[in-house]
């Protein structure tokens, strides 16, 4: 009996609590309900997630053999059998010159992602080779007050997917700087409110589009006469821009909730107006705050593909852009990867806002 307590505290301390549920599973003493919850929280998953690969590989097979016999087809009828014969045979020896540009499958989207990673490596052999060779070269220009010589190499996919990271935490972070304090005040202040109320209505629903030109046309002028490329600024200005109206209105009315017997205690205790602030309004608003500021990355992070896109910016926006009129026989695969990528980040950046939430507020969420 000790022995299993002291086990039971292990497992648990070290995060391996599943252990005692094997254990409990072999042995017998799982109870019902446990096992409910195992069978909810792993096998539906995977059943669901092997449910969802067996369709899309029969949804790409089906198209697959709807756009062959097109072809095949319109070659007969165009040049004739021999042609039609000949195409059939090409398609079926996996001759990727002849093969239909459809939805991919499974294993063709497994195959691009690992082609990509190569791809990357390579890059990054290309880019170590490149530094070492000029390393001598940029100490001598850096000496003599010379910029260094700097790889202008075509980025991979890994370099684009840290671009794209680096454009939406920058926007991110200028949509809190402007928000919060805005929301605090607009929350605040009924007058502050009346006042802000049709700027925030009308600009809210603004396409991340009009967006981008407007950033455009204001960031092109400032930085006229700069040798700096203007892509990521103008990136992140619009994704911050974009994104920022769920923490301004959600903020707000976090602090205009705040119940009024804490304010009444603030000014019991005399509290100066930064002191109510941050001992009183922003800990009973936090909740409500953190869900505005999760809506905003996520909105950041979606937006920030066609904004890449519109600014040439190298991330995942321009890479899916390219390949799409690249129309190699490929192309279809590495869109779904970026498409999977796109989604896996942007899981990961909502539980990262969840767990901060939790870290720092009162009110705890398992979010969904």
């Amino acid at each position: 009996m000790k022995q299993s307590i002291t086990l039971g505290k292990v497992t648990n301390f070290v995060g391996l609590g599943f252990l005692s549920t094997l254990k409990d599973l072999f042995t017998g003493k799982l109870e019902r309900e446990d096992l409910k919850n195992v069978l909810r929280k792993t096998v539906v998953p995977l059943a669901s997630m092997l449910l969802f690969i067996g369709l899309w590989h029969l949804g790409a097979k089906s198209l697959y053999n709807i756009e062959a016999e097109f072809k095949i087809e319109k070659a007969l009828t165009d040049q004739g059998p021999e042609a039609a014969d000949a195409l059939r045979s090409c398609m079926a020896s996996g001759d990727s010159s002849c093969q239909p540009n459809t939805l991919p499958s499974p294993s063709q989207v497994w195959d691009s992602y690992k082609s990509l990673l190569r791809d990357h490596n390579i890059i990054k052999a290309d880019k170590a080779a490149f530094i070492e060779k000029t390393a001598v070269l940029n100490e001598k220009r850096l000496a003599e007050g010379k910029d260094a010589i700097t790889y202008t190499g075509r980025p991979s996919f890994v370099d684009q997917i840290f671009r794209s990271l680096k454009t939406v935490f920058a926007g991110f972070l200028l949509a809190l700087f402007i928000a919060v304090p805005l929301g605090i005040f607009i929350g605040l202040s009924p007058t502050l409110k009346s006042a802000f109320n049709w700027f925030i209505q009308i600009f809210k629903p603004v396409s991340p589009v009009v967006w981008y030109l407007l950033v455009f046309m204001i960031v092109k002028t400032l930085l006229i006469d700069s040798s700096e490329d203007s892509s990521f600024t103008i990136s992140f200005i619009s994704v911050g821009f974009c994104s920022m109206w769920a923490t301004l209105v959600n903020t707000a009315m976090g602090v205009a909730t705040v119940d009024k017997d804490y304010i009444n205690v603030a000014k019991v205790l005399k509290l100066g107006p930064f002191q109510k602030i941050f001992k009183v309004v922003l800990p009973s608003s936090l909740p409500l705050i953190f869900t505005g500021l999760k809506i905003t990355l996520s909105v950041a992070w979606m937006v920030l593909i066609a904004i890449e896109l519109l600014a040439q910016s190298p991330g995942l926006g321009l890479f899916v852009w390219e390949e799409f009129q690249n129309g190699a026989n490929d192309s279809n695969a590495k869109i779904i990867v970026a498409m999977f990528v796109i989604g896996i980040i942007g899981f990961l950046l909502d539980r990262i806002m969840l767990t901060i939430q939790n870290w720092v507020s009162f009110d705890k969420t398992e979010g969904i």
